[in-house]
């Protein structure tokens, strides 16, 4: 590792002064419940919450492969986001007639966590601060001035600022143009999913880290999950796994693994912050489709993800994959690059994990086993907040009913499938070939203008 990232430590900012690993016992032996759910992220938790928030008496389990707070729960960059269809242009090109309800929706859930977060008393410097979206090319200037009026067309309060006004509100040579938005907002992602966690357990949930779940079975009139020691009957069971490996076979065609990598650096000397202003603190993204996303943390430094996505063959996770020199060091260089005043901040830490994606960038919902078992995967990296709307679908789903959530065909609908191997890998780099064309020229070529007109998911 060159001298840039040489003192890093390979592990999220967020685990700092934390307590890390596992709390619980692994499952052994036979136990039941009303309702297993596979996975103790957000979606997991949030779906334990609404459960026995419904009703006090169901008797939950959750099954854990790892830790809480381990995977993208506890790894990610805290953005808070209102959006349910991966951004309103998404949201136009895919389900233009639900989209003004999407948008209520989404507003309604965030509201709905800021509410909940502050009735239990969870300390997770949540911010309701929005963010500012960065143009670094013209094409990318004129196109957030035409998104103005799209967004405006659906309620949505922005406000377009030029070259001099962004560089007054955040100092980079880098900023041609800017677009204010102040929905939304910021967390700290570990402390969220510990909150969550309490409050998931004071209510009655069991769960169990180390407890990976391996297979699920029809017994009797009910349906078993095995782990490696251990068993659950029950007659429900939702799948909350995203990017981890399906327990049922067709997730596997709709879903794609990418690893996502992050630098934080040193906290800020005040000097160096009035250097950048950024006095409003939002979040930060470029608006290309291989972007940055940066942010402070409370104890001002920079945290600074995104740009490259990586697919590895075969669908392939392993945690030696979160750490990737190549990504690590051109997101350093792109840091200097976009802020030079900071070129003396050393990184001090560096980490990786993977993000569930789908074709059209947003969740898949359903149900298999006669209706026993449902699953809300492919949060694309906004499930900070959306994965709770999602624990909601899926729960309804569960029990049958049909809500204003279930009735919209952004829900009911589902995503083109991915190729299987060994065509998937050589796929997904042609796409990301393309889409760094159009970042670079601002047109859209054959490749990604066929995925429009099929509903692919690349025009977010």
């Amino acid at each position: 590792m060159s001298a840039e990232l040489r003192d890093a430590e390979p592990r999220p900012v967020w685990w700092d002064g934390v307590e890390t690993g596992p709390q619980t016992d692994r499952l052994a032996g036979k136990t039941r419940a009303d309702l297993v759910i596979v996975g103790a992220g957000y979606t997991g938790l949030w779906a334990a919450i609404e459960a026995l928030t419904e009703d006090p008496g169901c008797s939950v389990v959750i099954m854990e492969q790892g830790w809480v707070g381990s995977a993208a729960s506890g790894r990610n960059g805290g953005f808070v986001s209102e959006s349910l269809t991966h951004g309103i242009a998404h949201g136009e090109a895919m389900w233009s007639s639900e989209l003004d309800e999407l948008q209520r929706l989404g507003r309604e859930n965030v509201s709905q966590i800021v509410e909940f977060v502050d009735r239990h008393r969870i300390e997770a410097d949540l911010r309701m601060v929005g963010k500012t979206a960065l143009a670094r090319t013209p094409h990318q200037v004129e196109a957030l001035r035409s998104a103005v009026e799209v967004y405006a067309r659906h309620g949505e309060k922005v406000e377009f600022l030029d070259r001099e006004a962004i560089r007054a509100d955040v100092d980079s040579p880098c900023f041609l143009a800017g677009l204010r938005s102040y929905s939304g907002g910021l967390v700290n992602p570990m402390a969220l999913v510990q909150g969550l966690r309490r409050v998931a357990e004071e209510l009655g949930a069991r769960i169990f880290e180390r407890t990976p779940a391996t297979d699920i079975t029809r017994t009797g009139g009910g349906l078993t999950v095995r782990s490696t020691h251990g068993e659950v009957e029950t007659s429900r069971i939702l799948l909350a796994s995203n990017a981890y490996p399906p327990l049922l076979r067709r997730l596997k065609a709709w879903m794609l693994p990418v690893y996502d990598y992050v630098l934080a650096t040193a906290p800020l000397t005040a000097e160096q912050l009035a250097s950048i202003g950024w006095s409003q603190n939002q979040g930060l993204s470029d608006v290309g489709n291989q972007f940055h996303y940066f942010r402070r943390t409370p104890d001002n430094r920079i945290l600074w993800g995104g740009y490259d996505a990586i697919y590895h063959f075969g669908n392939r996770i392993s945690p030696e994959l979160e750490q990737r020199d190549e990504t690590h060091l051109l997101l350093a260089r792109h840091f200097r690059e976009t802020f030079p005043q900071l070129a003396d901040v050393p990184f001090t830490h560096r980490w990786g994990g993977v993000i569930d994606t789908t074709s059209r960038f947003t969740p898949i919902f359903g149900t298999a086993y006669d209706g026993r078992l449902a699953y809300a995967v492919g949060f694309t990296g906004l499930g900070v907040a959306s994965t709770r709307f999602g624990a909601q679908v899926a729960l309804d789903l569960l029990a049958g009913r049909e809500t204003e959530r279930t009735r919209l065909k952004a829900i009911t609908g589902t995503a083109v499938p991915f190729p299987p191997e060994p065509f998937r890998w050589p796929a997904v780099e042609l796409t990301r070939a393309a889409l760094a064309r159009e970042d670079e020229t601002g047109r859209r070529g054959l490749l990604l203008r066929t995925f429009d007109r099929f509903g692919v998911g690349f025009n977010s």
